[in-house]
């Protein structure tokens, strides 16, 4: 998988937007690139380091994943018990990192739509 593939996959999503919102808190941050369903994230990566996804999911989930894979870390500056960081290039497959992402994007999209 690249970055154009990742890119492209989330935005098929319906309703997903894209935004680079760290940028304005230190430069560092302007390569983050944070994709949003109903104006929540659901995931993000490092445009110019792209070696890793971080997504959300549910605690017991990230149970299981790190049970079950290796190639996982703890996310930069966000909830240890509601996000994972899965590393690209290790024990999950690109179809196992689509799945991560479309549960993440599901997750914050039920959430939000009982809200509206």
């Amino acid at each position: 998988m690249n970055i154009e593939e990742f890119r492209d996959y989330c935005l098929s999503m319906d309703g997903v937007t894209e935004k680079t919102p760290f940028g304005k808190f230190a430069r560092r941050y302007d390569s983050i690139l944070v994709f949003y369903i109903l104006d929540h994230m659901f995931c993000f990566v490092d445009m110019d380091d792209f070696t890793s996804v971080t997504v959300k999911s549910t605690p017991d989930e990230i149970d299981e994943i790190r049970m079950y894979h290796s190639s996982v870390s703890n996310p930069l500056n966000q909830s240890l018990r509601h996000w994972i960081q899965l590393n690209l290039n290790g024990d999950i497959s690109d179809d196992e990192i689509y799945a991560f992402i479309r549960r993440s994007y599901d997750i914050v999209r039920a959430k939000y739509t009982k809200k509206r």
